[in-house]
């Protein structure tokens, strides 16, 4: 029986970030991929120019749909708009069997935001008490636990304190630190980091997607958290050194790699 994994994310129509580049990602493990929209958005490699948020009911009832005919393996998240739509997710996400990666998506690589303020305490209160990982990048990471992040140390302190929320896992990405990009995993087993190589390149829309639908797949697929997570990140290095050039602004990764 195929591996299934199910992103409940938003809508890059440009393919680089969101359900687009989550479907790739799960089509490159060889994993099924099934996708629920929250939020449509009118973008690009140049600029998010409209971001518009579905109905939370008609969420709700595109995740039950499929959780009733094809469940899947493991699933993530990606944006969600709207508290009230991060409520239907976490209401939904207490009776899953299954792992759920929560990639809190807040800003796109334009510094659009995806998510509200009112949204990102219920995410804290309502939604992280059910992932079995968080994803945040260091800005994410700063405004959920208030910790400023500046060294390894506070990449660490910062996941440590992401666990109180009541998530199992927390994997805080260092990439916007300088120097070799090292990101931190704190978990109930022994304390992880992952490095990377850094590549000069704008070629990085997507990258947050990409790596959070990687470690869902290698969950789907049975792997330890540890061991998907490493396989993520080697893909996604892999993606952005082989990143194909398109768009006039930020483009996408290789996601055929």
């Amino acid at each position: 029986m195929a591996a299934i994994a199910l992103t409940i994310a938003g809508s890059d129509p440009s393919g680089g970030a969101g359900i687009q580049a989550d479907l790739k990602t799960f089509h490159r493990f060889r994993v099924y991929g099934e996708a629920v929209i929250t939020l449509i958005t009118v973008q690009n490699t140049q600029t998010v120019a409209r971001v518009e948020t579905l109905p939370p009911d008609l969420v709700s009832q595109q995740i039950q749909a499929v959780l009733s005919d094809i469940p899947p393996n493991a699933a993530k998240t990606g944006a969600l708009g709207t508290a009230k739509i991060v409520q239907a997710v976490a209401e939904l996400a207490r009776s899953f069997t299954f792992p759920l990666v929560v990639d809190p998506v807040m800003f796109s690589k334009h510094g659009a935001r995806l998510i509200s303020p009112e949204a990102e305490e219920v995410l804290k209160r309502e939604l992280l008490p059910y992932a079995f990982l968080v994803t945040p990048n260091i800005p994410e990471a700063e405004a959920l636990t208030g910790v400023t992040i500046r060294d390894a140390g506070s990449l660490a302190e910062a996941a440590e304190r992401l666990l109180d929320f009541g998530c199992k896992g927390a994997l805080v990405k260092g990439g916007h630190l300088e120097g070799e990009p090292v990101d931190v995993l704190r978990w109930p087993g022994p304390p992880c980091s992952f490095s990377g190589t850094r590549v000069d390149t704008l070629h990085t829309h997507g990258t947050g997607c990409t790596y959070s639908a990687a470690i869902t797949a290698g969950l789907a697929l049975g792997k330890s958290l540890p061991d998907a997570i490493s396989d993520a990140k080697q893909f996604v290095q892999r993606a952005i050194e082989q990143a194909p050039g398109l768009g006039h602004g930020r483009g996408p990764l290789n996601h055929m790699v």
